[in-house]
């Protein structure tokens, strides 16, 4: 997938997914409430209040409601600047409310909150800036300025100076803490569901170019036999149309066009025979082909085989799963970029696991970032540091994210760490050589589906790329 899509991905405008009629629910959900509360507090406890311009407001509101109702259509997705209007008004309305009913005075002043909460989740940083400052400034003013709430005993309703100073500072602290609390959870929501997408995207595209070359394999081998006939045929056909050249003539055409399909299918189908056994490959063989793309780009790419200490001499075979192959991709893509001339391919493996250890002699994993690598979007990067070991490099951290998430999900860890060439560290006692990314496997994991050695493969199933 390329890069561009991520970054489309990532500048994807949150504000167009929240519907009209969704603020339009919650704006209802507020009508009813407000009446009940007035007239309980009117009926119920004998509050005397501005009964006609409370009324006024609430009504205000129930119009905006039908307006928008008759004006638009039902699937109506606002616009950012669209939301923030909606938002202001439900802030205004708020407001005016609790200007005719005490001020800070009624406790229903919490109910604030909601409007920037909501932009804090579905609008941008700007916007949910602009509806905090626009609530902070009308609760500043009501808190002072307001039409008292009156018993039926004559008195006013108003909380002690101290009781209502607290309140005044709670209401602002908990109009920043809730925003950028309900900010940093939808922010790493979001960047986590499109990492994930992009996650699937990457696997669908790796699955279908696993099977596309899997057909052509196949179809180089099923081809194989009637090509072999046509061919053996052809030669007898030369052998007993000596005498008639016309004829003998069409026949050398024949071998010759089928000569041409088996090279043409050769040439296509590099991986062979794509039957049930060759799903089953030396782990050389599989971290080989996953590298293989990076390996003429200039870097000098070593590997090494060696068993454990104990360990069989004969190389595990594991399973070519597309997670597996795009994964380690990922990673010697990673390795080849950021090295000076070499890359390090180490696998080994023991009774119980398959390791890869891919080393590089860069300058290693970033400090600012480093403990934080596999998170999707890692952008904040010491520039003074760090942007002078990666000059104009655009990755957002998804490259190591998807890596990391489809190796998981095959069964394997990783550990990310810098390697530290001849002890050397910096001031804060972290290695400082190339990056390392060891990725563990245990045995079970990879070995599951495969085929026993003594009992027949059966029969090759066809390939379904699209499903």
């Amino acid at each position: 997938m390329p890069s561009t899509d991520f970054q489309l991905l990532e500048r994807q405008e949150r504000s167009d997914w929240v519907r009209l009629r969704t603020l339009m629910t919650l704006r209802w959900f507020a009508i009813i409430g407000q009446s009940a509360a007035i007239l309980v507090a009117n009926r119920v406890y004998n509050i005397d209040l501005a009964l006609g311009a409370v009324a006024l407001v609430v009504t205000v509101s129930i119009f905006a409601n039908l307006a928008s109702y008759y004006a638009y259509p039902t699937n109506k997705r606002l616009s950012e600047f669209e939301a923030t209007l909606w938002l202001v008004f439900d802030i205004l309305q708020l407001t005016a409310l609790l200007y005719f009913t005490g001020g800070l005075n009624n406790p229903f002043a919490m109910l604030v909150l909601a409007p920037v909460t909501i932009s804090a989740t579905v609008l941008h940083t700007r916007s949910t800036i602009f509806l905090g400052l626009t609530a902070m400034a009308l609760m500043t003013v009501i808190s002072g300025n307001n039409i008292p709430l009156i018993g039926d005993d004559g008195a006013e309703l108003v909380m002690p100076v101290l009781f209502q100073f607290g309140f005044w500072v709670a209401l602002l602290i908990s109009l920043v803490f809730l925003a950028l609390y309900a900010r940093q959870v939808t922010s790493e929501m979001n960047a986590m569901n499109e990492a994930l997408l992009a996650t699937q995207l990457a696997l669908s595209r790796e699955q279908k170019l696993t099977d596309l070359g899997g057909v052509v394999a196949a179809t180089a081998h099923e081809l194989g036999t009637p090509l072999a006939t046509i061919k053996l045929v052809s030669s007898e056909l030369k052998e007993e149309l000596q005498d008639q050249p016309e004829l003998l003539e069409d026949a050398e055409l024949i071998r010759s066009q089928a000569d041409r399909c088996r090279d043409i299918l050769q040439s296509m189908g590099r991986s062979g025979k794509d039957d049930l056994q060759v799903r089953f490959a030396p782990v050389e063989t599989v971290i080989r082909e996953a590298a293989e793309p990076h390996l003429n780009r200039g870097k000098r790419v070593e590997f090494s085989v060696v068993p454990q200490d104990g360990a069989n001499l004969t190389q595990p075979s594991i399973e070519r799963r597309p997670e597996i192959i795009h994964g380690l991709r990922n990673l010697v893509q990673n390795a080849v970029d950021f090295s000076r001339s070499r890359v390090m391919v180490d696998m080994t493996w023991s009774e119980n696991s398959i390791d890869v250890r891919i080393s590089d002699d860069g300058r290693g994993f970033p400090q600012s970032v480093i403990g934080r690598i596999g998170d999707p979007y890692v952008k904040r990067r010491r520039l003074s540091e760090d942007g002078a070991r990666r000059p104009g490099y655009e990755g957002m951290g998804l490259g190591l994210f998807i890596a990391k998430t489809l190796l998981e999900r095959s069964g394997a860890k990783l550990k990310f760490s810098n390697s530290r060439r001849h002890g050397h560290a910096s001031w804060t006692g972290q290695a400082t050589g190339g990056a390392i990314v060891e990725v563990s496997w245990p045995r079970r994991m990879l070995q599951t589906n495969q085929p026993n050695e003594n009992v027949p493969l059966g029969q090759n199933q066809p390939f379904a790329i699209w499903p």
